[in-house]
Order: structure tokens, then sequence, then C-alpha cells
């Protein structure tokens, strides 16, 4: 592993990851940058094993097209504990109203083009078509899911994610409707509280995950916990397809 230094402090250094190289080949998170907060180091690839270790390190990849690989561990860390998700009024009249259905990875690469769609005000996304193949490929082997809200047969919302025994590591989530995305988490939240989860990781902050029930979580704290529950080999069991 190379190091490199950081142009905005000397007194910073940023990793380079080695391609095709897995054991042991990213640094501590306490040694990721407080700014910009948590970037720990830089390339590397988007490999299954790869992947699969960053996320139990408490680390995960976000950048652009046209950017090398940046891996973030930031300080603190936003999570939802499951017994902290708050369900609106108007949300709860939408889980029981009987107009949309819920289904449990029937759509995963629907979901993610879908996700890498352009938000309001911006016109790139993270997810370029290498971390599109990549996280299909965690789909298949079973350590990624996604829910899908549908009206009628419209994919009108959903979300997706990362799994490693109990926690549940989101990655983004989209709505085409007012709160199809917030349906998608209702019905995770209860799933993942069927399969005895501890927490969900949303990475960072957000006024729209606070107010679902997101609260930021020291790092050393948030690795304790990945080092208990993601060592837990675990036989998920995800809900159907169909109306919920």
């Amino acid at each position: 592993m190379t190091i490199i230094s950081n142009e905005q402090s000397n007194a910073n250094l940023i990793y380079w990851v080695a391609d095709n190289v897995i054991a042991d080949d990213f640094p501590s998170v306490d040694s990721a940058l407080r700014d910009p907060d948590g970037l720990l180091a830089i390339g590397g690839d988007l490999s299954v094993p790869r992947l699969l270790e960053a996320y139990r390190r408490g680390i995960f990849p976000w950048y652009s097209e046209g950017q090398p690989i940046l891996w973030w561990s930031p300080n603190p860390r936003c999570v939802i504990e499951l017994h902290n998700f708050r369900v609106s009024r108007s949300l709860r009249r939408k889980l029981h109203g009987g107009k949309y259905r819920v289904s449990f990875n029937c759509a995963f690469a629907e979901v993610m083009q879908q996700c890498a769609m352009p938000r309001p005000g911006s016109d790139g996304t993270w997810i370029t078509r290498d971390v599109s193949a990549s996280y299909l490929q965690l789909h298949k082997l079973g350590f990624a899911i996604s829910v899908e809200t549908w009206h009628g047969d419209v994919l009108c919302g959903g979300l997706y994610g990362v799994v490693i025994g109990k926690v549940f590591f989101g990655e983004s989530m989209f709505s085409r409707e007012s709160d199809a995305s917030k349906i998608a988490l209702a019905h995770l939240v209860e799933a993942l509280q069927l399969n005895n989860f501890r927490i969900i990781d949303c990475q960072v902050h957000s006024r729209h995950l606070q107010s679902l029930g997101a609260t930021p979580m020291e790092r050393g704290k948030f690795i304790n916990l990945l080092n208990r529950y993601c060592a837990e080999n675990v036989v998920y069991k995800w809900p159907g397809a169909g109306p919920h």
C-alpha cells in the first residue's frame, strides 16, 4: 500500500489501495480525515471480497464518474437503531391504505437504475456503471437486497443496501410518488426486526433521515457494533412479493 499526502494539509495522509490486493488493505478508520469528514483511502477496485471487507470495517465507497474510487468512514456515523424508527401519522395511513404493494428483491437492477437518476439540483450520480455492476453481483450472492414500492404495475419507489450478519448498510433510495421510499423503508425495518437485525447504517446525516429516527453514533461505538454483529451467520427470510 502506497501512502500519498493530502494536498490540503501535510499533516494528513491518504492511503492508496493497491489493485487486486484484499487482505489487510485498508488502514484503521481512526486515520480518516476530518476534512473532508471520513475520507480514508483512494484506489483499489469494487470486487466482492473488497466490498465485503470494507463494509465489515465500517468503510464504504463514494465517488463520481472519472474519479478514482474514494473510500470513506465518517465520524460520527448516521444510523437508525430499529427501535427508534419513526412512522408519522400520514405515513401510517399510506402503509395501511391499500394503494401500494411492496416487494423484496424483485427489481434490484431497476431500483439501482432509478437511484442513479440525477436528483433535483444535480446533474451527476455516484452510482456509476461499475458501482451498479458490483452491487448487482453482491445481490446475486445474497449480500445486497432491494425493497420495491409499486403503484399498480409501476415501480414508484424503493431502496437497496448491503446485508452482512445483522447489519443493514443502506445505500440509496428513490421516490417517484410522495413517501414511496418511506413505505419501502418501513417494510424493510419490519423485515429486519423479524430477522433480528441491530441497526441500519445510513452513512451520513440528512434531515430526511433524521425525521425517520436516524441519529449520530460515535465511530468507535459503530465499529464495535460491526465487530459483534457482522460476524454472525444468518439465514435471512425476506417477505415475498405482493400487497402488504
